[in-house]
């Protein structure tokens, strides 16, 4: 086993969706709307899943293939971000330990920022209307990037605003492909599943810190303490 050291602080990149809040039912139920208005109904939590940790116009890109749907993917965008943001204003629960985390690394003055595939509206409309926008800091939306996870891009981003080397950041991911991105970005990360059988993938196993039950399972302090220290 490694020797551990305690080191100058890090830097902390978190994923929002899935990871910071609990906004997938959210983007759910935006997206079978969406789904249903253009003629396709039945779209199920299960069909969902296959799509979590990808960039919202990754995903609609993806839809107008496999649907056919004949408007332009900036509508569909457009649409599935009115759709959502509706829904996020009217509520989306911050995970409670998540909530401590930041919290306790905010006391200590540890940098933060946020990475994500979702538009940049529907990431300041979370931030804003839970409040985490007074504790962490800047936000890196994957419109603002040539390529959303698993390309390392995003994060890099986050990094480079934080002025961070990338090896000296944290990244705390839910999903195969922001994990994956992390890891392409020579990053350190903690992973907590929003789809818990996922855990056994190897992309999740990858991460120096896994909690495989998900959230149910995830503990602010052992995520500190571990945050807090490196390979010596």
């Amino acid at each position: 086993m490694a020797n551990v050291t305690e080191a100058a602080l890090p830097a902390v990149v978190f994923d929002l969706d899935g990871t910071l809040v609990d906004s997938e039912p959210n983007y759910f139920e935006a997206g079978r709307a969406l789904l249903e208005e253009h003629g396709v109904p039945g779209f199920t939590w299960a069909d969902h899943e296959r799509y979590i940790g990808v960039s919202t116009r990754e995903t609609l890109a993806d839809w107008r293939r496999r649907y056919a749907l004949t408007a332009s993917l900036d509508a569909l965008v457009e649409e599935l971000d009115d759709r959502y943001l509706t829904l996020a204003r009217a509520g989306t629960p911050v995970f409670e330990q998540m909530a401590l985390l930041v919290e306790r690394l905010h006391r200590a003055g540890v940098p933060m920022a946020v990475a994500s595939g979702s538009s940049n509206s529907a990431i300041t409309a979370v931030l804003t209307g839970t409040g985490l926008d007074d504790l962490l800091g800047p936000a890196v939306s994957a419109e603002e990037v040539p390529r959303g996870k698993p390309a390392p891009d995003v994060f890099l981003e986050a990094a480079r605003r934080l002025g961070a080397a990338p090896v000296d950041c944290v990244v705390i991911e839910d999903a195969e492909p922001g994990v994956a991105a992390a890891l392409a970005a020579r990053m350190r990360c903690v992973a907590v599943p929003s789809v818990p059988p996922a855990a056994d993938d190897p992309v999740f196993s990858a991460a120096g810190l896994l909690f495989p039950e998900g959230q149910p399972s995830f503990r602010a302090a052992e995520t500190y303490d571990w945050i807090m220290r490196v390979p010596a």
